[in-house]
């Protein structure tokens, strides 16, 4: 029997709807089924209910409804815990996600059968230090951010890859993603697609005052170093644009790859290039 773990964004208008009937697919088919606590409270299921971070102790796999920044808030409060994710898309693009509300039935029953396939997502780890001092430590899923605020004011990052000088960059900042972030904010700044299976760190120039900056592809073991400068203090880093720090000139960011991956629940391998053919280039089938 398998045994299956439920969390939505109940700021989605659907989330409630769908959750229900997940939860009745499941339960029909003999499936044990456990729903995050706030969740279980809002549709009447206390007896069910599971604290987020106990997931991993009662369920074989994890159901996200949401969006793809659900998904990658889950990722990477859950980094370590090793669960297999399906995300279910509540949102508009959903290129993280592999089902959709108008296909639970067929979702629970491969999810039941067993026919799907995880893709490990590698992840990065990022640190923050001012003056010698480690001052936060963070996961993210997509990409580590480090850009300027809403004015014309350029910043400077000097990178380091292993110790090794690397370049400095002068513009609006710049973006370390991983390849599942290839798709994200360093696609919109002008970086490489990456297949998601290729073990690479992408470093990608935001609107740099350099006609010769380009996207630099680094190997996956590399530690970067980045030195921030500048005569303002609207610098900011953001984690999977989703929360951050703010920065200051001399600050110094450590990232490299995780030791922690995300497994995605896929249902058939290879298909990111149809993702890529139907969800970034609008080639409906």
């Amino acid at each position: 029997m398998k045994s299956i773990g439920i969390i939505a964004n109940k700021g989605k208008p659907k989330a409630r709807v769908v959750a229900r009937e997940l939860l009745y697919l499941l339960e029909a088919r003999g499936a044990k089924v456990y729903l995050e606590q706030d969740l279980a409270g809002v549709i009447g299921r206390e007896d069910v209910a599971v604290s987020l971070y106990d997931f991993s102790k009662y369920v074989e796999i994890l159901c996200v409804l949401g969006g793809d920044g659900t998904l990658l808030g889950i990722a990477r409060q859950l980094a370590g815990h090793n669960l297999p994710v399906l995300g279910i898309n509540l949102g508009t693009l959903g290129f993280l996600s592999e089902a959709e509300p108008d296909n639970l039935t067929d979702a629970v029953e491969k999810l039941l059968s067993g026919q799907y396939y995880t893709e490990e997502r590698s992840m990065l780890t990022t640190e923050l230090y001012r003056q010698g001092e480690r001052l936060a430590t963070y996961t993210a899923m997509n990409d580590i951010g480090i850009t300027k605020g809403s004015f014309c004011r350029i910043i400077k990052c000097s990178v380091y890859s292993n110790g090794f000088y690397v370049g400095t960059f002068s513009g609006d900042g710049i973006i370390v993603s991983s390849p599942t972030g290839s798709t994200a904010y360093s696609l919109a700044a002008g970086g490489p697609i990456v297949a998601p299976n290729v073990a690479m760190l992408l470093l990608t120039p935001i609107a740099s005052h350099s006609l010769t900056a380009r996207p630099i592809v680094l190997a996956s073991d590399q530690r970067l170093r980045i030195e921030v400068d500048a005569v303002h203090d609207k610098i900011g880093l953001s984690i999977d644009g989703q929360f951050g720090s703010r920065l200051e000139g001399g600050d110094e960011i450590f990232i490299e790859q995780s030791k922690h991956v995300t497994p995605l629940i896929k249902w058939t391998q290879g298909n990111f290039y149809e993702l890529i053919r139907t969800k970034l280039q609008g080639e409906w089938e």
